[in-house]
């Protein structure tokens, strides 16, 4: 249901994966800017960084669901 829900709002594969590895990017950047403040803050940029780490998985796991579903369509189509 929610794959068709996306492939109806003309969202693809790749663009998942390419959201999953800026998500990537984006714990990074998270990380290494919570290592640069002080220990008070330190906590809660860390929390912030692994949080969006945990995006990755998911929307990587989105876009592999739609490209499933696309290939299945198109295995209907070829019969």
């Amino acid at each position: 249901m929610v794959v068709t829900l996306l492939r109806r709002a003309g969202f693809r594969e790749s663009q998942f994966h390419a959201l999953a590895l800026g998500s990537v990017g984006l714990c990074i950047a998270l990380w290494i800017r919570g290592k640069t403040v002080d220990q008070d803050e330190r906590g809660n940029a860390e929390r912030r960084a692994l949080f969006v780490g945990l995006w990755a998985p998911t929307l990587w796991g989105m876009g592999d669901a739609l490209g499933d579903a696309d290939r299945s369509k198109r295995r209907l189509r070829r019969r």
